[in-house]
C-alpha cells in the first residue's frame, strides 16, 4: 500500500514543538521534552527516532524516501506527504507547522551536508520563527533581533553571524560586540564569555540580519522558558 501525497498543509501548535530528524537524536532528552509538554514531529525518517525512544509522532513530515515502511503509520498518526525537492525534510516541517518555539533534534552532528542545510533553513526562518538547533554539546538559537539570556560566569556563549550583521552593543560579554560587523568567512564572535548577570545582543535594527546564539546543551530548558515567556507576553 502506497501513502497518496497530500497537498500543504500547516499544523498549528501552541506549546513547544520538537521537529526530529535522521541524524543522531538523544532518546533521554526528547522523552524529557516530551514529558515537559512539547509536541513532537517527524521529519520523515525521524519519526522512527521517535518511535526507537518510545514515542510516537504526532505528525510525520516529508517526502517519505528515508521512512521505514510509511503504509504501518495510516490510521495511527497524521502524514503530510511532501513531493517537492526543492527542500529538505527539516525545511518540509518548519513551512508545514507553526509553533512559539521550535526545538529541532538529528538536524546536526552525523552528516555535514544534512547540518549545513539545517543551518540555511535556520536562516531563513529565523526572522518569523524561535528554532533550537541541539547537538551534542551545544544549542543554537536562531535570531534576528536583540535578546538577552543567563549562563554561568565565564561561560561560553558564541555568536555566528548566518548573514552580513552589525551589532550595535552588547553587555555582559567579556568581549563586548559595540559597533561589531559580523559576516560568513569573514569575522565571527566564536567564544565570547559572559561575565556577569545576563547577557544582552542587540543587532542593529531594521535590517533582520539572522545570526546564531550558541551555548551549551545544559541551558536548553532555561532557554526554552525564556522564548515561551516571551511568546506569551506578545
Amino acid at each position: 500500500m502506497q501513502v497518496q501525497p497530500q497537498p500543504p498543509a500547516v499544523a498549528t501548535f501552541d506549546d513547544v514543538l520538537v521537529i526530529v530528524g535522521g541524524g543522531s537524536v538523544d532518546a533521554d532528552l526528547l522523552r524529557e521534552l516530551y514529558a515537559s509538554g512539547a509536541r513532537i514531529v517527524g521529519a520523515d525518517g525521524g519519526a522512527d527516532q521517535i518511535v526507537a525512544a518510545g514515542l510516537k509522532p504526532e505528525a510525520i513530515i516529508g517526502d517519505f524516501d528515508s521512512l521505514r515502511d510509511p503504509a504501518r503509520w495510516l490510521g495511527k498518526t497524521r502524514l503530510m506527504q511532501i513531493s517537492e525537492q526543492e527542500t529538505t525534510d527539516f525545511e518540509k516541517a518548519l513551512y508545514s507547522t507553526r509553533a512559539p518555539v521550535t526545538v529541532a533534534l538529528g538536524m546536526t552532528g552525523s552528516r555535514f551536508d544534512h547540518t549545513l542545510a539545517a543551518l540555511d533553513a535556520v536562516a531563513r526562518y529565523a526572522e518569523r520563527r524561535r528554532i533550537i538547533l541541539v547537538d551534542t554539546e551545544d544549542i543554537a538559537l536562531g535570531l534576528t533581533q536583540a535578546f538577552s539570556f543567563r549562563v554561568g560566569y565565564g561561560e561560553r556563549v558564541s555568536i555566528h553571524p548566518l548573514a552580513p550583521v552589525t551589532f550595535w552593543r552588547s553587555e555582559g560579554l567579556k568581549y563586548p560586540l559595540d559597533a561589531v560587523h559580523l559576516a560568513p568567512g569573514v569575522r565571527s564572535g566564536a567564544s565570547n564569555q559572559a561575565t556577569q548577570g545576563p547577557f544582552t545582543i542587540v543587532p542593529e535594527e531594521g535590517i533582520h540580519a539572522p545570526y546564531l546564539l550558541i551555548v551549551g546543551r545544559q541551558h536548553l530548558m532555561a532557554l526554552i522558558e525564556t522564548l515561551m515567556a516571551g511568546a506569551r507576553r506578545q
